[in-house]
């Protein structure tokens, strides 16, 4: 966590010349705001920080004796104990957006009256008091009348107040401004400030701080009411957040003890891959979901159960709270996160939160807030809101859960917000109009899954384990992996990924093959025998078998599926287990129905405390996994037939498959078949018959008849129609391969079958890929070249694809082997340093040329090395460290120009300038040093159209020189 800086970052100025003291604030660790009076006229001046002995000298980088405000650097941190880092600000920067009086404000400074104690040290003073945004209007001042007048006029005349210039005039945490001076004839009780909102606007200012910090601009938070408990509440808030979200249990890993199952969640988290829908005919850009979150201001994430969404919303919400998120996320810093977990309020029979019921929601340690608290953070645009689950509000429910969100979010409508959900529970684009873009968590990639492996060790190794043992146990599990595919293929979630981790450490290397077997020997691990193993005697006065634990939370498990829920109450869970005990004597003479669910929380490992008195099991993958198995011994098939249209009972049944019987098993394929043929929705008719195929591949044996019914039915859904059903059929991997239809029919349905070839992947799908290859679909097959071996892809694939067809790449190995292909039309995605891009793309005329969520990138220099002689297109997109663009000038060929998330300042568009033939320039999401998008470089490009997207139309200057060759986009 970022350490505070003493005194609210007040800081004793000094001027070089004179000697003259004022006051000012630190905005970065080295950085201080000032009034310019104070200086006099210097390149420099000492800055004095309490706590610190020694005064430092500083620069002045910026100033303007207009505003009276002036920014100095100092060489080092002036925080005592800390060092300088790329920065972000100390302090939370704020504008007054009210006309009303905005009272509890203060003002921190070093004034004549107060300024040394008696042993000469630098003393502070403190002054509270109210703005009046109307009595300086005319004046761009900001007034302050102090609570009380504060000093008596002295004999000299000279100010008593003299040394307060530049203080931090604040309201609550955000700064508003510094003061500039205390006029005369108001008793000492009115003082005059420049507002903040004045400086940042001032010229050349932004552009002094970017380069002075090495962060972002400034951004300024509106203050529109305030109360003086806002900020102490706001700071108790903040650690009960960091004390509920900090840390995280990755499953799995309490087999090794406490201390390797509760991860800090600086450890255990995992930056995952996410990606965009597709768009304009171009594959979707896999990026860390962190840069994709950077520029979505509203975002729902889908993903698999067990993809990591909820550990994502956890660590956002921990570390937003504490300010200590990276440069790409800084935005966030200081925000208040609101966490929603949708699956705790079912639970709790609550609904859907006011804005005042905010704060209480996630059920945090932590008192009720300020009467108005939640509401005043949401007008300030400074929430984060964090919705976690909407899979789990039942379908019935789910529009009133988007009539809740969007009408929030209308009404709060600078509130940022990100949303989770399993991917097929709402429809593609469900809160398109309330602006939200949707991510798709991707399965992990093998060095995601490597990263994870080292991480699990590391933690186990803090328990004191034989640090040698893990390390060979370790090695074992990364050799296991690069060579059997189908144990790879199982670790593409964290969850799978934690439990593969755990089981392989409890077996000594040895690992179950399937995705059933692999949950069924997680069960036996958690309930199994581990207190015999440590030689702990009924800890809770209980002992139970694993198939008597099995019993229990297998009835609960099943009651809660039927109630469409995840969550329960202590008063439930006694309930349930209550009906279920009666039949288990030997359990229930040990103790109380009580005492069996806290022998159930204490020792099983699949049940936790959520918030107070509301539980959960550890998944809601396990959960199902039980529940199946209490519906197939309890006879009980057709009921879960009945919910075969039900797309939250749809793991429930494919996970039944696993325990059923010879006899049972063929009932279920054979009911889902059925239901599959009466429905007419070809989506679900898919579904369906995919979920009885995948239950068919669980038998041992199965008649060769039934085999026979079940291809069928699954060539009755081939070709797919939409991208619904591609995700369905692909998860039958190469079972669906033979049943593609041949190339050469219908166009329209070919692109789908394309789709599903690369969706599946692998040296299996090569021939079906190969033969589409050669009937001309080898474009679009290529846009998927990350799920195929590489070589023999380039040999049997690309090697279809015409001269002017496109390739797009994101790994060394592919750029490896690009040297062998012909193609001038090239997308390339990834931490690429230059001299990879040259080596790679070297030896080409390139015609069409994308690079994206490069961070080695700082310029463009790389286009001076290589053929761009005929660039006609060129797109540059999330790469967060480019600041230079120089090298557009002279791009001779180029007519075409897509800048996303780039810096689009003056001398970028400058740079743009320079290429002769442009005549499309579309810029998305622009890095601008103060809001304000100038057009007025490029006046001078002939016939040149320009699109913007992502700037308000007020804020995009020389717009009226383009006339309709300009489209401003929301």
């Amino acid at each position: 966590m970022t350490r505070r800086p003493p005194g609210r970052g007040v800081v004793a100025v000094h001027s070089q010349r004179s000697g003259q003291q004022g006051s000012g604030v630190l905005l970065t660790d080295d950085t201080v705001l000032t009034c310019a009076h104070v200086l006099e006229a210097g390149f420099s001046a000492w800055a004095s920080v309490p706590g610190r002995r020694d005064r430092v000298l500083c620069r002045v980088v910026w100033s303007d004796q207009h505003l009276d405000a002036a920014l100095l650097q100092a060489p080092e941190s002036l925080i005592p104990g800390t060092v300088t880092t790329l920065n972000t600000t100390t302090v939370r920067l704020g504008t007054v957006a009210t006309e009303r009086p905005l009272p509890d404000c203060e003002i921190v400074g070093f004034p004549r009256v107060q300024r040394y104690d008696e042993g000469r040290r630098l003393e502070s003073d403190q002054y509270t008091g109210t703005v009046l945004p109307l009595a300086g209007l005319i004046r761009r001042t900001m007034v302050l009348e102090l609570d009380r007048a504060s000093v008596t006029e002295r004999d000299d005349g000279a100010s008593p107040l003299a040394g307060l210039s530049g203080a931090p005039v604040f309201a609550g945490s955000g700064l508003l401004g510094i003061v500039k001076e205390v006029p005369r004839g108001r008793g000492h009780q009115r003082v005059e400030c420049v507002p903040l909102s004045a400086i940042v606007a001032g010229n050349g200012f932004t552009g002094a701080f970017v380069a002075a910090t090495g962060g972002l601009p400034p951004v300024l938070t509106a203050h529109t009411r305030h109360t003086s408990e806002d900020s102490p509440y706001e700071e108790e808030y903040a650690e009960a957040l960091g004390a509920a979200y900090r840390r995280t249990k990755v499953f799995g890993l309490d087999e090794l003890g406490r201390r390797a199952s509760e991860w800090d969640l600086d450890t255990a988290y995992l930056s995952l891959e996410a990606a965009t829908a597709k768009e304009s005919g171009r594959a979707p850009v896999p990026q860390r979901v962190d840069d994709l979150l950077a520029t979505r201001p509203r975002v729902l994430l889908r993903g698999d159960a067990g993809a990591g969404k909820t550990t994502l919303v956890w660590w956002l919400a921990a570390h937003a709270a504490a300010g200590t998120l990276g440069p790409n996320l800084a935005e966030l810093n200081g925000l208040v996160p609101f966490v929603v977990p949708l699956r705790s309020l079912r639970a709790r029979g609550a609904g859907f939160p006011s804005p005042a019921e905010l704060p209480a929601a996630a059920g945090l340690v932590v008192d009720a807030a300020p009467a108005g608290w939640a509401g005043r953070v949401l007008a300030a645009g400074r929430g984060l809101l964090l919705v976690d689950g909407l899979d789990e509000v039942p379908p019935e429910d789910r529009e009133a859960a988007h009539a809740w969100l969007s009408g929030l979010l209308a009404r709060h409508p600078r509130t940022r917000c990100v949303a989770t959900v399993r991917p097929l529970a709402v429809e593609p684009d469900w809160l398109g109009a309330e602006h939200f873009e949707e991510l798709t968590l991707l399965p992990m990639r093998d060095q995601d899954v490597e990263a994870f492996v080292s991480a699990w060790h590391d933690a186990a190794r803090l328990d004191g384990e034989d640090p040698e043992a893990l390390r060979s146990l370790e090695r074992d599990l990364l050799q296991q992996f690069r060579h059997n595919p189908s144990l790879s293929e199982l670790a593409r979630t964290p969850l799978l990924c934690a439990v593969i981790c755990a089981l392989h450490r409890l077996r000594e290397g040895f690992l179950p093959e399937t995705r059933w077997a692999l949950y069924d020997s997680a069960l036996q691990m958690l309930l199994g025998a581990r207190d015999d193993r440590r030689r702990i005697d009924a800890p809770d006065g209980i002992r139970m078998s694993v198939e008597e634990h099995r019993q229990l939370l297998q009835r609960l498990a099943a009651w809660l599926v039927r109630g469409g829920q995840t969550e329960f109450t202590r008063e439930q869970a006694l309930h349930q287990l209550g009906r279920v005990l009666p039949g288990m004597p030997r359990v229930q003479a040990q103790g109380t129905t009580a005492d069996v669910l806290t022998h159930l929380l204490n020792r099983s490992g699949l049940l936790q405390e959520r918030t107070d008195d509301v539980f959960q099991f550890a998944h809601r993958t396990f959960q199902d996994f039980l529940a199946a198995k209490e519906f197939v011994e309890d006879d009980l098939l057709s009921e879960l037939l009945r919910h075969a249209h039900e797309q939250q009972w749809h793991d429930v049944l494919l996970l039944a498959a696993g325990h059923c019987s010879r006899r049972e098993l063929p009932a279920l394929v054979e009911g889902l078949l059925a239901a599959g043929s009466v429905t007419r929705k070809r989506d679900v008719k898919t579904t369906l018959y995919v979920l009885a195929a995948l239950c068919a591949q669980h038998a041992a044996w199965l008649s060769e008849t039934l085999h026979g019914r079940v291809r069928k039915a699954v060539t009755s859904v081939v070709p797919p129609l939409n991208r619904e059903q591609v995700t369905q059929l692909a998860r039958l991997g190469e079972y669906v391969l033979p049943l593609l239809p041949e190339p050469g029919g219908n166009p329209r349905s070919a692109g789908k079958v394309v789709e599903l070839i690369s969706s599946i992947g692998g040296a299996r799908a090569l021939p079906p890929a190969e033969a589409y290859a050669r009937a001309g679909l080898a474009e679009a097959i290529a846009l998927h070249w990350e799920q195929f071996p590489t070589e023999e892809f380039a040999d049997r694939v690309l090697s279809h694809l015409p001269p002017e067809g496109s390739l797009f790449l994101s790994r060394r190995d592919q750029l490896a082997v690009l040297g062998r292909l012909p193609q001038r039309r090239i997308a390339v995605a990834g931490g690429f340093s230059p001299a990879e891009l040259v080596e790679g793309l070297g030896g080409r005329t390139l015609r069409d040329l994308t690079l994206a969520g490069n961070p080695s990138l700082t310029g463009l220099d790389v286009l001076r090395h290589l053929d761009v002689r005929g660039l006609r297109y060129l797109s540059v997109q999330f790469c967060a460290n480019l600041t230079d663009l120089r090298a557009l000038t002279g791009l001779g060929a180029l007519e075409e120009l897509f800048l996303c998330s780039v810096p689009a300042g003056r001398p970028a568009l400058e740079a743009v300038s320079g290429a002769p033939a442009l005549r499309q320039l579309r810029l998305r999401d622009p890095q601008l040093d103060d809001g304000r998008l100038d057009l007025s470089p490029l006046h001078a490009v002939p016939g040149l159209n320009v699109i913007v997207s992502g700037v308000p139309r007020k804020n995009v200057l020389g717009r009226t020189a383009f006339g309709d060759r300009l489209l401003l986009e929301p």
